[in-house]
């Protein structure tokens, strides 16, 4: 049978542990920080493809969309993300249909952390290019 800790009677486990955060010494981040930080992480990501897919199949949408993302991802970070240079100049159709099915599914990773977020720009965003990415791929 369990009994609970005589020394943490009457306390909860979230302000103990809270207890122990500060007691270590390092810097904690909120959960809206953590949510900046993945976020920002998933459009970065969302920027790459966008960039690659620019270069192979280059439309006015992905330029407006590369635009964009960059746009989001300096709200979040403070600073505009790094891009690199696509890694292949070579349009084939699979490698094509392959980086929007790699888009929709960052643009959904995207929106669900968006969504907890609430960040409302965000969302949309993310939904635009799950939707632009859903229709390129006949979905």
């Amino acid at each position: 049978m369990y009994e609970p800790s005589r020394a943490h009677r009457g306390t909860s486990v979230h302000s103990v542990a809270e207890q122990d955060a500060a007691a270590d010494g390092y810097p904690h981040r909120s959960r809206e920080e953590e949510l900046d930080i993945r976020l920002a992480g998933h459009l970065t990501a969302l920027l790459t493809v966008t960039d690659e897919l620019r270069v192979l199949a280059p439309s006015p949408d992905l330029d407006t969309a590369a635009h964009r993302l960059a746009t989001q991802v300096d709200r979040l970070r403070g600073a505009p993300p790094q891009r690199a240079e696509p890694t292949s100049r070579r349009a084939v159709a699979e490698h094509v249909e392959a980086l929007h099915r790699r888009a929709h599914t960052l643009a959904g990773n995207a929106l669900v952390v968006a969504t907890a977020r609430e960040d409302v720009p965000g969302e949309a965003l993310a939904a635009a290019r799950m939707e632009a990415h859903a229709e390129a791929l006949g979905l």
